[in-house]
């Protein structure tokens, strides 16, 4: 069996040697790579302006990525998130510390780490007078593929992103969420093995952001890391292998889903069907006395901490023989995410 690597190191691409004669579409599995993917220890950036108070964006930040993992980078606004995918993917260079990616430092070796990533950016980075088929043509060429490789990763890349009924569209004419679809797909269209996404959902609907979280899912299966931003909790939650949570330049939490899910209260949701909502019921669920109860109509969500004060409440409401249906159900990551960030602005 034999590589064609000898057609794309002429150009510097060394992931290229990944490809396989007998299967000139597919790549090798990026999972047989070992070590760390991204290791990041003491990482600090800080904003000087003239006249103006430091800015401290990065706090001592220190995280490992494994290889062939979907990592989550979450935060509110202004947490750090942009400024350490800045950081990690060479465009911004840090005060102190260390970043490595694959192996290689982002100082010392920028060109080393770009040859092994790719990056979604925050804002579209679309030709606008191109059609989508050139758009992701230009994409390949400039990361030096063959004119069949590029035939091959389009046609891959369109069925994956849902994007063949488009491709003679210009990029003007899209809606805003096909354009941001396009942008992550043109990123799939070389085989690198690390790629950052940087709120690539962002301006999605629903369709959009479902026909690219799939896309995403396909390609991580392959043994891809992929690091990723997102407002969007329930997003990370389904994506990720693991997480880290920012506040203020600093991890306040980090490890799998689960794991950061069980650093917070272990919340409990009793969603209750009525035929009706009694003052009886009311305070035969107060009296238990609940974190919080949501009413909406005949609807009722009681949160509690246990699951024998959640069987309490449902076998009060049961004896007044209103209940049409319950549902129990535990806490999400974006509960955990918001009592979290709440915790730590109270303490600062």
């Amino acid at each position: 069996m034999q590589n064609v690597a000898s057609l794309e190191m002429e150009n510097g691409k060394e992931i290229l040697r990944l490809m396989r004669t007998d299967h000139p579409k597919q790549a090798l599995d990026f999972s047989l790579m070992s070590g760390a993917a991204i290791e990041v220890h003491d990482l600090v950036k800080t904003y000087q302006k003239r006249h103006h108070k430091p800015v401290k964006a990065v706090r001592g930040l220190s995280f490992t990525v494994r290889r062939g993992e979907i990592f989550g980078l979450l935060g509110p606004n202004g947490a750090g998130k942009t400024t350490t995918i800045k950081i990690l993917t060479t465009l911004l260079a840090p005060t102190s510390g260390s970043a490595r990616v694959f192996g290689q430092d982002v100082v010392a070796d920028p060109l080393g780490v770009r040859k092994n990533i790719c990056v979604v950016i925050q804002e579209n980075a679309i030709e606008l007078y191109l059609s989508v088929c050139n758009n992701l043509r230009t994409f390949g060429r400039f990361h030096g593929l063959t004119g069949r490789q590029i035939d091959g990763q389009i046609d891959r890349v369109s069925d994956l992103f849902g994007l063949r009924e488009y491709l003679n569209e210009k990029g003007m004419d899209l809606s805003g969420g096909l354009k941001r679809r396009v942008q992550v797909a043109k990123t799939f269209m070389v085989e690198k093995p690390i790629v950052f996404l940087d709120e690539a959902t962002t301006g999605m609907d629903a369709f959009n952001k479902r026909r690219t979280i799939d896309a995403i899912k396909e390609e991580s299966r392959k043994g891809r890391t992929i690091v990723l931003t997102t407002h969007v909790l329930d997003e990370a939650e389904e994506l990720c292998d693991s997480v880290a949570i920012m506040n203020h330049g600093r991890i306040i939490a980090r490890g799998s889903v689960e794991d950061v899910k069980s650093m917070s209260l272990r919340l409990l949701y009793l969603t209750l069907s009525l035929a009706a909502v009694s003052d009886d019921l009311l305070r035969a669920i107060h009296i238990r006395n609940p974190i919080a109860v949501d009413i909406k109509d005949t609807t009722i969500e009681v949160t509690v901490r246990e699951a024998t004060e959640a069987l309490d409440v449902l076998a009060a409401v049961r004896q007044t023989g209103l209940l049409r249906h319950f549902e129990i159900t535990s806490a999400s990551l974006e509960d955990v995410f918001l009592q979290l960030v709440d915790t730590k602005e109270s303490a600062s």
